[in-house]
């Protein structure tokens, strides 16, 4: 990638504008469609129960729309990867790796079509880690990506969970960067009301992922792997004393898996910028310290100008 003056977004979503009809190709529902109804616009729709999940643009598919907006946003470069309702986790492993392929091509021929503008970051179907580790390498090593994006956690497991040790250890080993996403946020009746699964949830999700990091010792153990967390870490930034607090007053339940103090790893851990307030993002800045949180501006998802994002 040649050098280009700008800004480095590294928290965008992109998916295929179209893709074959999941429920029909794997035999079963849960996936998300994509439904054009009019020039520029679609709609994405759960097959399972036929709701709107959400309503997108051409900006989320069209490498042309994107980078018109780059322009006039002074962004050099974007970070691609899909919406995190596409990892599927839930899915047969077979089947989550078939749409992982899908998604990852599309990926790749935006970044092959213009490759001083986007950079590309893959999904992997983390439910079946050696799976996982195939297409993480694909990614890498064929796609030319960056890295890939993953969830908060995988079905029932935590990111310190035994079953996924190789996975960053190969991570690491390749040099591929990991992008920490929220998603999968509890869905109980106190939860979907006013949208707190967004607003609360996906906050929280983050920081039980850096917390199962540090505590479940992955980022002791895998140095060199880097990891930036989505939406500037989430909580964690704003409850690092309260965490800090717990493994020195009850190491019998924090500090079980990893001795070390949780605020070593600050500046080891990365998050990017999307916070959404300014004071945030100042105490972000002086908490995981002002080179590690990445610029973001969270291309096509939320309708606000450029300038309540970020400053």
């Amino acid at each position: 990638m040649s050098a280009r003056r700008g800004t480095i977004d590294v928290h965008t979503h992109i998916l295929p504008e179209r893709w074959p009809d999941l429920k029909e190709r794997y035999g079963y529902g849960g996936w998300i469609q994509l439904h054009h109804h009019c020039n520029g616009k679609a709609s994405m729709m759960k097959d399972k129960d036929g709701q709107l999940f959400r309503e997108i643009e051409e900006n989320c598919w069209s490498p042309e729309a994107r980078i018109k907006e780059m322009d006039e946003t002074g962004v050099a470069v974007q970070v691609l990867s899909t919406v995190p309702v596409m990892f599927s986790y839930w899915a047969k492993p077979e089947d989550t790796l078939d749409l992982c392929t899908i998604l990852n091509d599309d990926i790749a021929k935006a970044v092959k079509k213009y490759p001083t503008r986007f950079v590309g970051l893959g999904t992997i179907p983390m439910q079946a880690p050696e799976q996982a580790i195939l297409e993480l390498r694909r990614c890498v090593v064929e796609l030319g990506f960056a890295g890939v994006q993953i969830g908060s956690h995988v079905n029932q497991w935590n990111l310190d969970a035994p079953e996924l040790e190789r996975v960053f250890a190969v991570a690491e080993e390749i040099g591929a960067c990991i992008f920490v996403h929220p998603w999968d946020m509890p869905e109980d009746e106190r939860m979907k009301k006013y949208w707190l699964q967004w607003l609360v949830g996906m906050p929280c999700e983050t920081a039980v992922a850096i917390c199962s990091m540090i505590f479940g010792g992955v980022l002791e153990r895998h140095p060199r792997l880097r990891v930036c967390f989505a939406h500037g870490g989430g909580a964690f930034p704003f409850i690092i004393g309260r965490v800090e607090h717990g493994f020195k007053s009850r190491p019998d339940l924090c500090a079980k898996e990893n001795p070390f103090n949780p605020r070593k790893y600050i500046g080891q851990i990365y998050t990017d910028t999307l916070v959404h307030d300014e004071g945030a993002l100042k105490y972000l800045a002086s908490t995981i310290g002002e080179w590690l949180p990445a610029l973001s501006l969270q291309c096509c998802h939320f309708k606000c100008p450029i300038e309540n994002r970020i400053n």
